[in-house]
């Protein structure tokens, strides 16, 4: 199988265009394992390469990045898992043995969740891993959306989200024509500039909201909700219980929240649009969180947790 990832260039282009030495290079590629997967160091390069250009390696559009930054871009990054994901849409069977193995049985199960079905959850699971699979051609290629995984985050949350939309998809194809009951969809349907012009209010309010928390609550956050770090790491980081992290992340979440819905209503935004525009994926707001940590730095974990 191809998708078109690794096809058409030099293999000195790919590292050229991520931007980064053969010898950081090397050290990615290693680090992620690729190798296990079958995948090259020039096709690791394109992934890599896909990922800083779509987020201009974490700075703010149209600035120019620096070797150094581009490299601590891709440290950031779930590199493993990029791996996995891209040589799966390549078709490395090394993969895809990998991939079954650690994510068949939970898509499933998210399925299942989504759906409150079991045999709609396995249907909508099977769906979509035929379509990881690459059954879908297009210019008689065969494609696979695992291409597009950037490795932001985790690659299980990038799947349950990509689950649930076309959960989504396959409602509004099978209700196009079926009258809504009362309580389904009760809003009006928004016009695409509203919906872009509060996308965009509501990135103001993330950087306005996280920028006026403490450095700590910022980091807990991001490494809970971004880079996928489970609350026995976090609590064991802090050196408190699990159930006491948990509590903390739950009271953490309801303030933000709180402080959100005011800063959109601050600006304008009535209280039942911003209850709907906090309502939108954070996987699709193209907002840097670890660049609002940098601009304050927080102490490191082992200092805070010396305090307690």
């Amino acid at each position: 199988m191809q998708n078109g990832l690794a096809e058409e260039l030099s293999p000195a282009a790919p590292v050229e265009r991520a931007g980064i030495s053969p010898g950081n290079l090397r050290e990615l590629w290693t680090q992620a394992q690729a190798a296990a997967y079958d995948l090259s160091e020039v096709e690791f390069a394109l992934a890599l390469a896909a990922a800083g250009g779509k987020y201009n390696f974490g700075l703010p559009a149209q600035q120019a990045s620096t070797p150094s930054q581009r490299l601590a871009f891709y440290r950031n990054l779930h590199l493993k898992e990029l791996a996995l994901a891209h040589a799966c849409a390549l078709g490395r069977d090394a993969a895809w043995q990998v991939f079954v193995s650690q994510y068949q049985a939970a898509l499933k199960q998210t399925a299942i969740r989504i759906t409150g079905s079991a045999s709609l959850g396995e249907d909508l699971a099977g769906a979509l891993y035929s379509e990881l699979f690459g059954l879908t051609e297009r210019d008689g290629v065969r494609r696979s959306p695992l291409a597009s995984y950037t490795g932001r985050g985790s690659l299980m949350g990038w799947l349950q989200a990509t689950l649930a939309q076309r959960h989504v998809d396959h409602h509004r194809r099978t209700h196009r024509e079926t009258p809504l009951e009362d309580n389904d969809f009760a809003a009006a349907p928004v016009s695409p500039v509203a919906a872009t012009h509060e996308i965009e209010r509501l990135k103001d309010a993330i950087g306005n909201t996280f920028n006026a928390l403490p450095a700590e609550d910022r980091l807990l956050l991001v490494s809970y909700f971004l880079d996928g770090r489970t609350l026995l790491e976090l609590a064991r980081l802090l050196r408190v219980h699990e159930a006491t992290m948990s509590r903390r992340l739950k009271r953490l979440t309801q303030d933000l929240r709180k402080r959100l819905l005011k800063d959109l209503q601050a600006h304008g935004m009535s209280r039942a649009a911003a209850e709907e525009a906090l309502g939108t994926d954070p996987r699709d707001i193209d907002i840097n969180l670890r660049s609002l940590l940098q601009a304050s730095p927080p102490s490191p974990f082992s200092q805070q947790a010396g305090t307690r």
